[in-house]
């Protein structure tokens, strides 16, 4: 008998997303005291996805809170090439309590910029704000014409394009965030065609962060495996 995991899709919006809310891109809800996260070089993180806990309805996840996803915007996107598990690239951050009296003008001032910012490589193109909806996925859904396992989402099973950087026995095996690259065209009435991109991963490839499910339990984010991938 096959496995089925519950997961929530994440269904991204063109609405204006709160510092409060969950959000793809744009500028990342932080405490009075903190400021951007850094790499050892002091270059600024910028923020991939802000979840609001509370919209997610899945076992074992926080129930308040926001979770955050930042990540460097040079070409690799933050991506630790010796070593997916070390947050030097990227960063895991939980706010379990949020203080209401942070304004968005206060958290763009936190923002400086870094020696990326000119490369137009960041996945997110712009700020987009996240419905979410209770799914439940198999191990049968899979088919290489049609993949139920793409798209964002938390929980679920992932959507492994070329290589599954975890071990057989590791027990990081809860999908924290899969965002796939997101893309669309249009054919204009005068034969134009518009592209339009909202997340690509390199080549239309897919991100991925790995929990152990006892670790998230305990709201542990200390070893999280990042990893993304060409198609």
């Amino acid at each position: 008998m096959s496995e089925t995991r519950q997961c929530m899709k994440l269904r991204l919006t063109d609405e204006k997303p709160s510092i409060f809310g969950s959000k793809i891109g744009g500028v990342g809800y932080l405490p009075h005291e903190m400021d951007v996260p850094t790499n050892k070089q002091g270059n600024q993180l910028r923020l991939l996805a802000q979840i609001n806990c509370a919209e997610v309805e899945l076992d074992n996840f926080p129930k308040q809170g926001l979770l955050q996803f930042w990540i460097l915007n040079d070409s690799m996107a933050g991506l630790g090439i010796d070593d997916f598990s070390d947050q030097q690239g990227f960063r895991i951050l939980y706010h379990p309590f949020v203080d209401e009296t942070v304004t968005e003008l206060e958290l763009t001032f936190k923002v400086f910029g870094n020696p990326f910012d000119d490369e137009s490589v960041f996945p997110v193109k712009g700020e987009f704000a996240v419905e979410m909806v209770m799914a439940e996925e198999s191990e049968d859904d899979y088919t290489d014409e049609d993949s139920l396992m793409s798209g964002h989402k938390i929980g679920g099973f992932p959507l492994i394009t070329r290589y599954d950087p975890r071990s057989p026995h590791d027990s990081r095996d809860f999908l924290l965030l899969q965002l796939d690259s997101d893309f669309s065209g249009d054919m204009g009435e005068d034969g134009s065609f518009t592209f339009r991109e909202k997340i690509m991963w390199g080549d239309a490839g897919v991100g991925h962060f790995f929990i152990d499910r006892e670790a998230l339990k305990l709201l542990d984010f200390s070893d999280v495996l990042y990893y993304w991938d060409n198609t």
